[in-house]
């Protein structure tokens, strides 16, 4: 049999050390050797002997967190060996390695997975209030892999002047930043009948560090459940 489709960009890649690596830009390869821990349904193989649990709330600190982000997708660890494979949307997946004395602050609906030896919290944008539901972001501390996806390929922007992000398209950034809650929008009459410029707050940023943007906006993380299913899993970062 011959095909293009066999070609070796697109045979399974090995590796003799365990852990995650790129299968390509649309999809991680997670080499089990113990455990990890993955988005719920972000699954498309898996060889060999590996077990998935759903993971439940857990404690009641953690419970109401994840009644203020409104987010209801829990994360799953992954135990066993074998190979897994995940992907989200086709969205392109990076690979981040977090050093002790890093912290990386990230967009709940952007993380595919990462070492369970990693730890991490999930905060309020600083300055942003409840009138600023949804904002939420993942801090991630520790020694240890994470991947997270992008729609379409990002643009990392040097924070050295203040810096202003639509928070539907913040992917991740320094956790040492300042962050607030910005009204890009003047109000005035055509606010109010109704003209919109659709930019209404961005999110701001300022000190020294980084922010990774992607050329798309997610959906708004409040509604329906599929918005929620779309929106991310800081839901289960707090089980």
């Amino acid at each position: 049999m011959r095909s293009a489709l066999f070609s070796a960009e697109n045979l399974e890649k090995e590796s003799a050390q365990p852990g995650m690596r790129l299968q390509n830009s649309k999809m991680l390869k997670i080499e089990l050797n113990g455990e990890a821990m993955a988005r719920v349904g972000s699954m498309v193989a898996y060889q060999g002997q590996v077990q998935f649990q759903a993971l439940g709330s857990g404690g009641l600190g953690k419970f109401i967190k994840q009644k203020l982000t409104g987010e209801g997708v829990p994360l799953m660890k992954l135990t066993g060996r074998g190979d897994v494979f995940l992907a989200e949307l086709a969205k392109d997946v990076h690979i981040i390695d977090l050093e002790p004395g890093d912290a990386l602050s990230i967009n709940g609906s952007s993380v595919l997975a990462f070492d369970s030896t990693l730890q991490y919290d999930v905060r309020m944008v600083g300055g942003a209030g409840m009138a600023a539901s949804g904002l939420f972001n993942c801090v991630f501390t520790g020694y240890g892999r994470i991947a997270i996806t992008t729609k379409g390929t990002p643009v990392v922007l040097n924070v050295d002047a203040p810096t202003y992000v639509d928070p539907q398209a913040a992917v991740c950034w320094s956790a040492n930043l300042q962050t607030g809650y910005h009204r890009a929008e003047q109000l005035g009459l055509g606010t109010l009948l109704g003209r919109s410029t659709g930019e209404a707050f961005t999110m701001s940023f300022a000190g020294q560090g980084f922010v990774v943007v992607q050329p798309s906006e997610e959906p708004p993380m409040r509604g329906s459940g599929d918005q929620q299913q779309q929106g991310g899993l800081l839901g289960g970062l707090l089980s």
